[in-house]
């Protein structure tokens, strides 16, 4: 089984460095994204925005806060 075609690219935030899988799937583009980074989660927010990736037209998702995972 296939993985699904990346629909959005992330932009902004601490995975700048930290996770350079900036292409993802994901499967409502209208919901806000999080991802778990160690004890923590990056939230990126859906954009208007969308850019042309080889060939592929992604949604762009803007991050926005990072929350810590309660112990």
């Amino acid at each position: 089984m296939s993985l699904p075609e990346p629909n959005v690219i992330l932009r902004g935030g601490p995975l700048e460095r930290a996770d350079p899988q900036r292409l993802r799937h994901v499967r409502d583009t209208e919901m806000t994204l999080k991802i778990p980074v160690g004890n923590a989660y990056e939230h990126f927010h859906p954009t208007p925005e969308t850019v042309l990736h080889d060939g592929s037209e992604l949604r762009v998702f803007e991050w926005a806060r990072r929350t810590y995972v309660a112990e």
